[in-house]
């Protein structure tokens, strides 16, 4: 077995470097302007956004660069170094749906600027977009790459950027995420990408759009994070996340409740449902719980406290949610059996990304192990990201 893969965060100035340069190769001249926006994690808080609940994520040290220029034709014009492909055409035209791809997130947010009314319909823009953050980890590229180009677009239109001017800006990268892309996802990954603080996490309350930074010192507690990218393809594509969605949805018809927050009787309420509605009530309604659970430690500083909630967590996720997966399953067992205090998958699930909550002594043991057991397994070689909760979109 080779050694464990790390992923090293790239300097950001290095990182709009390489934008730059694909912007001057492909338009000529120099863009207006720079800008950056993270991926992230979720601490915990897992397939509960959409039945508004609450979430714990926090911005990642891995960031999508947009380098853009204003156009006045109406036209974008998108390039990416992820694909070396390009996307060129009106904004008239864009559609849900259309353009398909990774094109869809920066033409989605224009789309909706416009039908909210804060963009006028004949300007357009040059594209070129580079990003560290692992395309298909769990680790929400998409959203980096819509709140980068949002706020690109924000500040050369002099809309407002302030906290009230992101809220605006994280409703349009949604729609552009929901009706163009038709990714049917809720607004947690878009909120942390535009308010993140470093050293915190972000609380998140998905029912009314409240939020509150948590404290996270991750050092002050002689404890690390670390990102497990499983390199298991992040599978949302095939249904299984709308047909969650939809079941807890249903599961509130018939609960007589506008979300599964609003449930006030826990075990009444997974008794009056039938299976599989019942045990993914219990997961919505025992996750709701446990972010509520581990927020409360991380403000008395109880780090090393968390893991055993995060267990719970990924436990709910695999047997009453069913959204985990072998290589998910493996490097949770592996990290476990090597010394992490805590850990579970994040992300929707089906592929992508763990999470582990190590003793900093134990780290290369806890990697290597989860390596190991992998590469015995047959499955795919995990490569690890360091989690360092950090700052929010921005200008370079």
């Amino acid at each position: 077995m080779s050694a464990p893969q790390w992923v090293t965060p790239v300097d950001p100035d290095a990182v709009a470097g390489t934008a730059e340069a694909m912007f001057r190769s492909t338009f000529g001249g120099a863009a207006d302007g720079v800008w950056t926006a993270p991926g992230r994690v979720n601490l915990i808080g897992e397939h509960v956004d959409y039945a508004g609940g609450l979430v714990l994520p926090f911005a990642l040290p891995y960031v999508t660069v947009v380098a853009v220029r204003v156009r006045d034709d109406g036209i974008l014009h998108a390039v990416s170094t992820h694909t070396g492909e390009s996307w060129h055409g009106p904004l008239d035209d864009v559609a849900p749906g259309h353009p398909a791809g990774w094109a869809a997130y920066v033409a989605g947010v224009v789309w909706a600027l416009r039908r909210s009314g804060h963009l006028t319909a004949g300007t357009g823009f040059d594209v070129a977009v580079h990003s560290t953050v692992p395309v298909g980890s769990g680790l929400s590229s998409s959203a980096a790459l819509e709140c980068a180009f949002a706020l690109a677009v924000a500040d050369l239109a002099g809309l407002p950027t302030d906290d009230s001017g992101r809220r605006q800006l994280i409703t349009a990268s949604i729609l552009a995420e929901n009706e163009i892309a038709g990714a049917s996802t809720g607004g947690m990954d878009q909120s942390v990408a535009m308010l993140a603080r470093p050293g915190h996490a972000l609380l998140l309350d998905c029912r009314g759009g409240a939020t509150r930074h948590v404290p996270l010192d991750f050092d002050a507690a002689g404890a690390r994070l670390v990102v497990i990218d499983t390199n298991a393809p992040h599978r949302l594509v095939d249904g299984q996340y709308g047909n969650r969605r939809a079941t807890v949805e249903k599961a509130c018809a018939d609960l007589g409740v506008a979300t599964l927050r609003d449930v006030v009787d826990v075990d009444a309420a997974v008794a009056a449902l039938s299976s599989p509605a019942a045990a993914r009530t219990r997961h919505v309604l025992g996750e709701i719980r446990r972010v509520t659970e581990v927020a409360d430690l991380l403000d008395r500083g109880r780090i090393t406290d968390i893991g055993d909630a995060l267990n719970r967590s990924h436990a709910s996720l695999r047997d009453d949610y069913e959204v985990s997966s072998v290589e998910l399953d493996s490097a949770v067992e592996a990290a476990l059996e090597a010394g992490a205090w805590g850990a579970r998958m994040t992300g929707g699930g089906f592929g992508g990304s763990a999470i582990a909550l190590v003793p900093a002594d134990r780290i290369d043991a806890v990697v290597e192990n989860v390596a190991r057991r992998a590469d015995t397994a047959g499955l795919p070689v995990p490569q690890f990201l360091h989690a360092e909760p950090s700052g929010s979109a921005h200008r370079l």
